[in-house]
């Protein structure tokens, strides 16, 4: 007994574990009604049958396999037991078949098994149909849509377009999801659909067209072609347009007056410049009876620029009035810029512009106000100048006379008379007498007469001043017929001559020349120097004697003897030092000369009788040029010397100053 107890445990035990382990799938199966069902097991065919197989449907049985197969009645005809895996199959489906279904298979020389599972059967969806509340709808108004379908087990998805449509702010789902309501906007606008669905089948409603009434809103206002000026005779299309639903209705203002235009273009052909202004436009909702207005919009249209022109009141321009001058054009004017000679105009203390530049004013004319002027005017689509060449009229001022002061008899005078004027005339005087009538004048040299002032006199015809300046001028005759004569020509060697030169002519100036060396005065003290004028005195020929001579004489006057002063403290000392200085300087130029005459032409004197003798010392055998003794007095001397004529004779040039 103890035996049979632990072994009926064990038997239990396996079989616990082995109950129903994979002999059905999970469920549930679902299948829809009038289709046929497949209850397959997972046991694999024995290689001997079963030795028996019972289904049970809700805890009854519904077909029992033992050695024959015992079907309830009314599951005859609709079910189908496999043998081999214990499988069944249920044909024509009804929804009575909702509900559990459990299998027990008893394998030969095993335990049993068994499995359990469950069938829903479902009515196939059909005949979905949404409907909508309203479907004209005006944006931020609510709409409500419903959806129906036949079937069991029913699901519902809502579409807008290939978009789900969930559950927000402004959507609701309600009634199982079958109930779509919205708060629309513009966004919403399109084809709504209600999908139903269950586990067998599934269908689509036909669309809703949702018509969401907006707008206007983002107007535009476009103008072609696009431009910063357009010029008279252009053709302008103004386009409108805004988000609306439906299109909004166009209208058109002219500077905030209603024109009669409507629509989404304006067309302005041939445009003019009075047509310059302010274009705008509003669009119109007639449904939601909103409007909107755009910004205006500025058509700028201009003249071209034409006949420029500079004006003035005067055209005599005087020096210190002041004067304006006017630039004047036809069309569009923006801009005035004048230019003098090229360059652009700065305005300063003389100097303005005014008027937007179309006045240029002088306060005082000047001489460098005159040239050329230019007026540039412009707008950004055209432009023209004008010149004007402005002259000021000033002076005489600075008069002055170009010309030599003096003039020899047949030469011939030009005279230039210069001045700071515009405009001038010339008159010239001489003494007091009108003698020509422009600025240059020539005349020949014919009399002493024409020395004189003359005076020009230079006149402003326009600034009604005159000026003038003088200038002298002194008429020379030419120097000729010079002549040289000397006061002796028997001399005594040692006298002295005097020598004269005249000439023809103004003016004339001397100038001596013994050969061709000049002969220039020479600088003796006052009581030995000899006035003569024009003259030149010969004193003597011997170096030493005339240093004897200044040496006697010095001593004579200033009590200086052999080289000692007997005035030691007199302030005449200086004085007399220098003059001795420059008699020296002369004796040596003198010297100079007499050399180049005695080498020049030899004196034509008779030989010399018996030995030398200087005159100097008196003593035999040297010359007194060569002596350093003692001076003797000379003895009278014993025969005459040669005649001056037997010497190079002087020459004398005289010229004009």
């Amino acid at each position: 007994m103890e035996i049979a107890a632990i072994h009926f445990i064990i038997l239990m035990a396996i079989s616990g574990l082995t109950k129903g382990a994979g002999v059905l799938p999970d469920g549930p199966l679902n299948a829809a009604v009038g289709e046929t069902v497949m209850f397959t097991t997972t046991v694999t065919p024995p290689e001997t049958p079963f030795l028996s197989v019972t289904w049970k449907f809700d805890g009854r049985n519904i077909i029992v396999f033992n050695v024959n197969n015992i079907t309830v009645p009314e599951y005859e005809g609709r079910i189908t037991l496999f043998i081999s895996t214990g499988s069944l199959e249920l044909r024509n489906l009804t929804p009575d078949d909702h509900g559990e279904y459990s299998v027990t298979i008893l394998p030969a020389g095993e335990l049993e098994k068994e499995g359990n599972t469950s069938l829903e059967v479902h009515v196939r969806v059909s005949g979905v149909m949404a409907t909508a509340s309203s479907t004209d709808l005006v944006e931020d108004s609510s709409v409500r849509l419903s959806c129906s379908s036949s079937g069991s087990s029913l699901s519902f998805l809502w579409f807008n377009g290939s978009s789900e449509v969930t559950a927000g702010d402004r959507v609701q789902l309600t009634d199982g999801g079958s109930t779509l309501t919205v708060n629309v906007t513009r966004y919403d606008q399109g084809l709504f659909r209600c999908k139903v669905s269950n586990p067998v089948s599934d269908a689509t409603s036909g669309p809703i067209d949702l018509f969401i009434i907006y707008g206007p809103d983002d107007i535009n206002l476009k103008i072609s072609p696009s431009q910063e000026y357009y010029g008279e005779g252009s053709n302008i299309t103004l386009s409108c347009s805004a988000d609306s639903r439906p299109v909004a209705q166009f209208t058109w203002f002219l500077n905030g007056t209603l024109l009669s235009n409507t629509g989404p273009e304006l067309r302005l052909m041939n445009i003019q410049e009075s047509e310059s202004r302010n274009y705008s436009c509003q669009a119109l909702n007639n449904r939601t009876m909103r409007s909107i207005t755009s910004q205006p919009a500025a058509i700028p249209v201009l003249k071209r620029i034409s006949g420029a022109s500079i004006t003035s009141k005067t055209n005599t321009l005087i020096e210190g009035n002041s004067f304006n001058l006017s630039c004047e054009a036809a069309g569009s004017v923006f801009t005035r810029e004048w230019k003098k000679d090229g360059l652009t105009l700065t305005p300063d203390d003389n100097m303005a512009l005014y008027d937007n530049n179309r006045v240029l004013s002088f306060t005082s004319l000047s001489k460098k106000d005159t040239g050329d002027y230019l007026c540039n005017v412009s707008n950004p689509l055209s432009h023209d100048e004008a010149t004007y060449t402005m002259v000021v009229f000033y002076g005489p001022e600075n008069v002055q006379i170009i010309g030599p002061s003096e003039i020899q008899l047949k030469e011939t005078l030009t005279l230039i008379c210069l001045a700071e004027s515009v405009p001038a005339t010339y008159t010239w005087m001489l003494n007091g007498t009108k003698i020509h009538n422009s600025a240059i004048f020539t005349k020949s040299i014919t009399e002493s007469s024409d020395s004189g002032d003359y005076i020009c006199e230079v006149m402003n015809s326009i600034t009604g001043r005159t000026s003038s300046a003088g200038h002298g001028l002194s008429v020379t005759a030419p120097v000729s017929n010079a002549v040289v004569t000397i006061n002796n020509t028997d001399l005594v060697e040692f006298s002295s001559v005097s020598l004269s030169c005249s000439s023809s002519g103004s003016s004339p100036s001397f100038l001596w020349l013994n050969g061709s060396s000049e002969v220039k005065e020479m600088l003796l003290h006052p009581s030995i120097e000899s006035s003569f004028p024009d003259h030149f005195v010969v004193m003597a020929e011997d170096l030493q004697e005339l240093r004897d001579l200044i040496a006697q004489l010095t001593a004579d006057n200033y009590g200086v003897h052999g080289g000692s002063p007997g005035m030691v403290n007199s302030p005449q000392l200086p004085e007399m030092l220098e003059m001795l200085k420059k008699q020296q300087q002369q004796l040596d130029q003198l010297t100079q000369s007499i050399a180049l005459l005695q080498n020049s032409q030899p004196r034509n004197r008779a030989p010399r009788q018996g030995p030398i003798i200087c005159r100097r010392c008196q003593q035999p055998g040297h010359f007194a040029r060569e002596c350093d003794g003692f001076r003797i007095p000379p003895h009278p001397p014993s025969s005459q010397a040669p005649p001056l004529s037997g010497r190079q004779p002087y020459s004398a040039q005289a010229s004009e100053n």
